[in-house]
C-alpha cells in the first residue's frame, strides 16, 4: 500500500520537477542571450572607442582650444604663464576691422573659385578622356596622381624654381620660342602672381578631381549610353541628358570637398610667393599663419583661423543648397 503511495507521490512531482528544469533552462538561454548581447555590445565599443578617443584628442581638443584662445590675449608670455586674459570679441574686432583682412578676403575669393573652377573642369575631361580604353591609359592614370602624391613643399619649391623671373625654365623656354623677350615675372609681379598660384593649385587638385569622377562615371551603366546612341543621341546631348544627371551627387562631393582644401592652401603660397608681392597672394590662411607664428599674436591668429573655418562651411552650405534647388527643381 505504501509502495503504490510513493508511486503516486513520485508521479506527482515528476511533472513539477519537469517544470522546474524548463524555467531553469528558460533562464540560462537568458542568460546566454544577455552574454551574447553584452559581447556583442563590447565588441562595438571596442571599435567606437579608439576612433573617438582619436578625434577628440586630435580634432575636438584642438577645435575647443583655438575657439577659447580667440577670446584670450594669447602671446608667447601667456603661452608660458598659463594666464591669458580674456578679451571678449576684440580679436575679431581687430582682425575684421583691419585693411589686410578686406584684401585677404578678396584674394582667397579669386583664389577659391580660380582653383576649383579649373581643376573640375579639368578633372572632368581628364576623368572622360580615361573612360575610353586605349593603350597606356592606366599608365597615363597612373602619372597624373603624381601632382597629388608629392608633397605640397616639394610642388612648391619646384614650381617656384619653374617660374624664376630670371633662371626659371619657363621663362627661358618662352625666350627660345620668341614668345617673350624679358620674361614673365610670374612671381614677382603683383598681378602676376596670384594667376600663378593659382595655376599650380590647379595643377596640385587635377589629380584628386579626375579620380573621384572617373569612380563616378564608371558607376554609371552603360546601357543608358546605348540606349541614347540607339535613339540617335550625340556625344554632347548624351553627356547633358545622361553623364550629368547621374554625375550629380559626385559633383557635389568633389566640389564641395575642393572648396574646404583650396580656402585652407597655405603650403603652396607660402613656399612661391610668401603671400607677396605687396601682399597680392595674401589670403585668410597665410595671414593666420602669419599672426601666430611670425608675430606670435596666437589669439589673433586663433580668432582667423576661426573666420576662415565660417567661410569654408559658408561656401559648401551654398553650394548644397543651391545644388539641392536645381535637383528639386
Amino acid at each position: 500500500m505504501s509502495t503504490g503511495q510513493d508511486d503516486d507521490a513520485v508521479a506527482a512531482r515528476a511533472p513539477a520537477g519537469g517544470a522546474a528544469e524548463e524555467v531553469e533552462d528558460a533562464h540560462s538561454g537568458a542568460r546566454a542571450v544577455a552574454r551574447a548581447r553584452f559581447r556583442e555590445q563590447l565588441a562595438q565599443w571596442m571599435f567606437i572607442v579608439p576612433a573617438a578617443t582619436y578625434l577628440l584628442l586630435f580634432f575636438g581638443y584642438p577645435i575647443v582650444k583655438n575657439i577659447v584662445m580667440s577670446f584670450q590675449q594669447y602671446t608667447t608670455t601667456t603661452f608660458y604663464t598659463g594666464a591669458a586674459p580674456f578679451v571678449g570679441l576684440q580679436n575679431y574686432s581687430r582682425v575684421l576691422s583691419s585693411d589686410l583682412f578686406s584684401k585677404a578676403l578678396v584674394t582667397t575669393v579669386l583664389f577659391t573659385v580660380g582653383s576649383i573652377l579649373g581643376q573640375f573642369v579639368l578633372g572632368l575631361a581628364f576623368a572622360l578622356f580615361f573612360q575610353h580604353r586605349f593603350p597606356l591609359g592606366r599608365v597615363l592614370r597612373s602619372l597624373l596622381l603624381l601632382p597629388w602624391l608629392l608633397p605640397l613643399v616639394v610642388s612648391g619649391t619646384t614650381w617656384r624654381w619653374m617660374l624664376d623671373p630670371d633662371t626659371g625654365v619657363v621663362n627661358d623656354a618662352l625666350r627660345h620660342l620668341h614668345l617673350s623677350s624679358s620674361g614673365i615675372p610670374w612671381i614677382t609681379g603683383t598681378s602676376q602672381a596670384l594667376v600663378s598660384v593659382i595655376l599650380i593649385n590647379i595643377w596640385v587638385g587635377i589629380p584628386f578631381n579626375t579620380t573621384i569622377l572617373y569612380g563616378g562615371l564608371q558607376d554609371i551603366p552603360t546601357h543608358l549610353y546605348e540606349a541614347a546612341k540607339v535613339d540617335g543621341v550625340g556625344p554632347v546631348a548624351s553627356f547633358r541628358h545622361v553623364t550629368w544627371p547621374l554625375l550629380r551627387p559626385v559633383v557635389s562631393v568633389v566640389l564641395v570637398l575642393g572648396v574646404v582644401y583650396t580656402v585652407k592652401v597655405l603650403d603652396i603660397i607660402l613656399v612661391v610667393t610668401g603671400g607677396g608681392p605687396a601682399n597680392a597672394t595674401e589670403t585668410i590662411a597665410t595671414q593666420s599663419y602669419e599672426l601666430s607664428f611670425q608675430q606670435f599674436e596666437f589669439g589673433r591668429g586663433a580668432a582667423m583661423s576661426n573666420v576662415l573655418i565660417v567661410i569654408s562651411l559658408a561656401f559648401a552650405l551654398v553650394y548644397l543648397r543651391a545644388n539641392r534647388r536645381a535637383q528639386n527643381a
